[in-house]
């Protein structure tokens, strides 16, 4: 994935907002998104059928540039499930999907209230509503203790780019366990990261399904069709699924959209690398960061520019002045 790639290939850039929301995120992907869930947690656990749940936090905002989208899930056995595709490094990452995890949590106990109170409602007008399966599963247990009887909550994180956090590999999974004997505390709590630039197989040393999919992700959208090696019936599907030819005219337009925005955000991370703001952040230097910073939003600025937009717009969206952006 290094270096920027300006045309428009046969499939959608899951490493895009829509692309990835196109490829996962609708009901008619649904199955798709189940068959990569159980090749992750495979020996672990296996969906067989999961619904969309509104996302906590939407992604697809300048005011949150790098986000690329969540995904929130809920599982027929009552796991939930968060799957979010991070585009490029931001300092506080590893941070925000342990927030992202406690929320979820802490939502859990919020929404049995809810649902308690609704079922109450119900009671108390008489009527025999059918509820989703999905969300009345519990019984009206009252006591202290079920209060905070957890479901578990499964993080996904797929990343296109280096955690300095993390070990440099493909696959991390983080546990709540004893330090000293790695023994699990507490099973409800799941973390899986997923470093695409540390994933260097070729499709030929891709035996299983897992890493078939992997390939993929990370290679489709500088294909023009699927390779003959991948058979199985979910790369039909996805083939199907991610062929921008099939795009709605809304769903290309937006999807357009996206691939400019991650066009930017590539040669922005190049023109820092280039800077070594890098460098200055992994050694911690506080001068390093600042300057890191201003070349950042100098280089989106200038990039903004040449995509057409007027420096008022450019000045909201970097924080610059615009008498500094008429200069460049």
């Amino acid at each position: 994935m290094d270096g920027m790639d300006l045309t428009c290939g046969h499939f959608v850039n899951p490493f895009t907002d829509i692309g990835f929301k196109i490829i996962f995120g609708q009901p008619a992907s649904k199955e798709l998104l189940i068959t990569l869930l159980n090749e992750l947690l495979s020996g672990e656990h296996r969906i067989t059928n999961l619904i969309f749940l509104d996302k906590e936090n939407h992604s697809d905002s300048m005011a949150d540039a790098g986000i690329i989208y969540d995904l929130y899930c809920l599982t027929d056995t009552g796991e939930y499930i968060i799957v979010e595709m991070q585009n490029r490094f931001h300092s506080s990452f590893l941070d925000r999907t342990l927030f992202y995890m406690c929320r979820a949590i802490g939502r859990q106990v919020e929404n049995l209230r809810e649902k308690r109170k609704k079922e109450r409602e119900l009671r108390m007008d008489g009527h025999d509503a059918e509820e989703d399966d999905f969300l009345l599963k519990e019984p009206m247990q009252e006591n202290y203790g079920t209060r905070y009887r957890l479901s578990t909550v499964y993080g996904i994180f797929l990343m296109n780019f280096r955690e300095p956090g993390l070990e440099e590999k493909f696959r991390t999974d983080t546990v709540i366990a004893d330090r000293e004997n790695g023994r699990v505390v507490n099973p409800h709590f799941r973390q899986i990261f997923l470093q695409f630039p540390y994933f260097t197989r070729e499709l030929k040393e891709c035996e299983t399904l897992y890493d078939k999919l992997i390939y993929t992700l990370k290679n489709m959208q500088h294909w023009n069709r699927m390779p003959d090696a991948l058979k199985e019936q979910v790369f039909s599907r996805l083939e199907e699924l991610a062929a921008v030819a099939n795009l709605s005219m809304e769903d290309r337009i937006a999807y357009d959209k996206a691939l400019d925005r991650y066009r930017v955000s590539r040669i922005v991370e190049e023109d820092a690398r280039e800077a070594g703001w890098k460098k200055g952040l992994e050694e911690g230097r506080a001068e390093g960061r600042a300057e890191g910073r201003a070349e950042i939003q100098i280089a989106i600025a200038r990039n903004l520019k040449a995509l057409g937009m007027n420096n008022e717009q450019i000045a909201k969206t970097t924080g610059l002045r615009e008498e500094d952006i008429e200069g460049l």
